[in-house]
């Protein structure tokens, strides 16, 4: 009998845990992807209501790809390639942006890239791919001495946080697999970068230094490519697992 006692207690004991954490992870999720009074008042508007991809398009298509889902508050992409239409299809905002600051978090799968890319000239006509034109943050698995990422972690300019292929960031990124906020900030030809709250990059946009940068980049074939001073942005398909939430913007 006292070993019955002791089993109940311990399956209450195992019940209240689990009510716990539900409770905690519904709270938490309460928290994303809101916007506070002062933000609101402030101008910053969402692009992730957290339970729909409205507001979002695949590149050249009128529907997000089958790959895009949403779940618990998060955008993720399925790396399953068994899944139709899901191979390379960025999912891309409705709206154009010209000066703005854009702020989301993103988590990356194990040896996973991807990439936030923004002042896109959606005309496939013209531009295969998002990256015809617009620039990009790059969103990586960098990996660390005793772990492999993906293997662009080994080059300069293709790590987390980079501009990528021109530029790299100052290091600030978490480890694979937790969340790593993000913010990048475009005004005027001015741009920022920013990562968990460190100032990791700046740039200077359109100038001759600029054009100079995209000469010796994987970019110099591409005449118009980071030319558009207004345009889309894009959660890259770069079929790896990634996961993205929060995703704000504010028009400067």
């Amino acid at each position: 009998m006292r070993g019955m006692y002791k089993l109940i207690s311990l399956l209450v004991a195992i019940a209240f845990l689990s009510n716990c954490i539900a409770q905690q992870k519904t709270s938490v999720m309460a928290l994303n992807n809101r916007l506070t009074a002062m933000e609101k008042n402030s101008g910053w508007k969402l692009l992730f209501d957290g339970k729909t991809t409205h507001g979002w398009h695949g590149y050249g298509r009128p529907e997000a790809g089958e790959g895009w889902k949403v779940k618990d508050g998060i955008i993720m992409l399925n790396p399953d390639k068994s899944i139709k239409n899901r191979r390379g299809i960025d999912l891309v905002t409705n709206g154009e942006y010209e000066n703005f600051d854009l702020k989301f978090d993103w988590r990356i799968g194990p040896k996973g890239n991807s990439g936030v890319i923004f002042y896109i000239y959606e005309d496939t006509l013209k531009y295969k791919e998002t990256y015809s034109t617009g620039l990009e943050m790059q969103i990586l698995d960098n990996g660390t001495p005793t772990q492999p990422g993906h293997a662009d972690g080994r080059l300069y300019t293709h790590r987390a946080g980079d501009l990528y292929d021109l530029i790299a960031a100052k290091e600030a990124i978490h480890p694979q697999g937790e969340w790593n906020h993000a913010e990048i900030i475009c005004n005027k030809g001015k741009l920022d970068f920013y990562l968990n709250g460190v100032h990791t990059l700046s740039a200077t946009l359109w100038d001759e230094n600029w054009k100079k940068m995209i000469a010796i980049s994987k970019f110099k074939d591409m005449p118009d490519w980071g030319t558009y001073k207004k345009g889309k942005i894009s959660l890259q398909d770069h079929g790896e697992e990634v996961a993205f939430k929060n995703i704000k913007i504010k028009s400067l």
